[in-house]
């Protein structure tokens, strides 16, 4: 597979983290010194995203899916989103800032389902070229969800994020994520 001409970078972190802040301000940036720039977040604004989006909140409320139905629909949103938007901006030489991606999926669904299954529903899903990790603290990332309000997702509870940042920490290191810092 060729690499394409353009540049891939993530942000990574927990619900709080500041990923969404620092990727519209990695994303200005880039455009400041002349970059084609796509700023995009996972789950994508496809409709596959849209759905995840509605079980996430329906997750909250006590209707959650099935954890590795979850994990199956982030993997596919993932691929749809990478043919949609992120392979044809990269081809055009673009920079592409995305708000989450495969690590994401490691960190949470890796929670509740085997890890390296998760890692084989998205073995299709193009490494980052850069993978920036956020590392914040649980209550400090909680602090930050409450002040913006919003609806809740399933994930939310503190327990979860607990596991989720320990995740982030132990499976930052896997060789086909590419470069995580």
């Amino acid at each position: 597979m060729t690499r394409a001409p353009g540049f891939f970078v993530v942000l990574e972190g927990i619900d709080g983290a500041g990923t969404t802040t620092q990727s519209s301000r990695l994303a200005a940036r880039f455009a400041s010194h002349g970059a084609a720039v796509v700023q995009t977040a996972q789950p994508s604004k496809g409709p596959v995203g849209v759905r995840i989006r509605e079980f996430l909140r329906a997750g909250a409320q006590g209707d959650a899916l099935d954890p590795g139905a979850m994990a199956l629909l982030f993997a596919a949103d993932r691929l749809d989103h990478l043919a949609s938007q992120v392979e044809p901006a990269l081809a055009s030489g673009g920079v592409v800032v995305c708000d989450r991606y495969v690590l994401s999926s490691l960190a949470y669904q890796g929670v509740f389902v085997d890890v390296e299954w998760v890692a084989a529903i998205n073995s299709r899903a193009r490494a980052a070229d850069l993978t920036l990790f956020v590392d914040v603290d649980v209550p400090t990332a909680a602090a930050r969800r409450q002040a913006r309000g919003g609806p809740a997702d399933q994930y939310d509870e503190d327990s979860v994020q607990s596991r989720v940042r320990a995740n982030y920490r132990a499976f930052a290191s896997r060789p086909q994520l590419g470069r995580v810092v």
